[in-house]
């Protein structure tokens, strides 16, 4: 159910406020461009400057307008558990296919304290991705750890942000062949897919999903000549969007092309002029 190009939404903005009408509208491109699941309400759905009310009203939006077409996986993750159980229990009742949880970041929690955290999630019934973004969250989930909680029921994969792609066979051999894994980097996505992964939560996908979606299409069938073709379109692409803050490179992307403004919230801020003529080569690059 949740395989190939997933595409970490962005949330539109205008004038600080959430667009809902782009939201329906860039649920709808990316339905027909052919992406086969999103993500709401993560990082790149610049999750945190959204309220909670703003969260949940966006995942409320997103699974609306898909209306069971492709899968919604919610973004509830938190550092706070009580937060993150309580995020979860919206997305279930909104509708979404699963929710994927972040490990908690700042806070630092043991190996044993990731258990408890995911496992405290895991019982509000809806089907959990764990996100591991060490990088980010300066924790890094063991692929040991990583195998206990995947013999509870609803721990059913990982977004896999690490950046090493050896992580997929580690994570095989301790969580089981049925067990999803789906890449966190664009980048290394195809390698991801070759170790043993089944798609990618994008954030190129975003601007390419057409693109993102062939190529991942690609790889779950073994084609890997064909794969690499759109690789080395994308590429540019993926290196110009995350010269500066992903989402940020994302919405410009995105706003070139008419889809939504390049508008984000503070802390984040705009584009050098410099990344914009790298994003806009890099999408001529990829024929967008």
């Amino acid at each position: 159910m949740f395989r190939g190009s997933l595409p970490a939404l962005v949330t539109p903005m205008k004038n600080s406020e959430v667009d809902f009408d782009e939201i329906q509208a860039l649920v709808e491109w990316h339905i027909d461009q052919g992406s086969n699941g999103l993500v709401p309400v993560g990082t790149t759905g610049e999750s945190p400057t959204l309220s909670h009310q703003e969260h949940d009203a966006v995942v409320d939006c997103v699974v609306n307008a898909a209306k069971g077409r492709i899968p919604i996986i919610a973004g509830p993750g938190s550092n706070n558990t009580a937060e993150t159980v309580r995020l979860v229990k919206h997305a279930k009742k909104s509708g979404a296919s699963a929710a994927l949880v972040v490990t908690p970041y700042y806070n630092k929690p043991t190996q044993e304290g990731m258990i408890l955290h995911f496992s405290e999630a895991e019982k509000c019934g809806l089907p959990i991705i764990i996100y591991n973004i060490p990088p980010r969250s300066v924790v890094d989930m063991s692929p040991e750890t990583m195998g206990k909680l995947a013999r509870l029921p609803n721990i059913v994969g990982v977004k896999d942000a690490t950046g090493d792609v050896a992580r997929v066979s580690l994570q095989r051999i301790s969580c089981g062949n049925e067990f999803v894994q789906l890449s966190g980097e664009d980048a290394s996505a195809i390698g991801f897919n070759a170790q043993g992964g089944v798609g990618c939560i994008s954030v190129t996908g975003n601007v390419a999903p057409k693109l993102c979606a062939e190529m991942q299409n690609a790889t779950l069938n073994g084609d890997y000549k064909k794969a690499l073709e759109y690789q080395d379109l994308l590429m540019p692409l993926h290196k110009a969007i995350f010269t500066e803050p992903g989402v940020c490179g994302a919405k410009y992307g995105l706003s070139v092309l008419g889809k939504c403004s390049a508008e984000v919230r503070s802390p984040l801020s705009g584009l050098t002029s410099n990344t914009k003529k790298l994003i806009v080569s890099a999408m001529s690059h990829a024929g967008l």
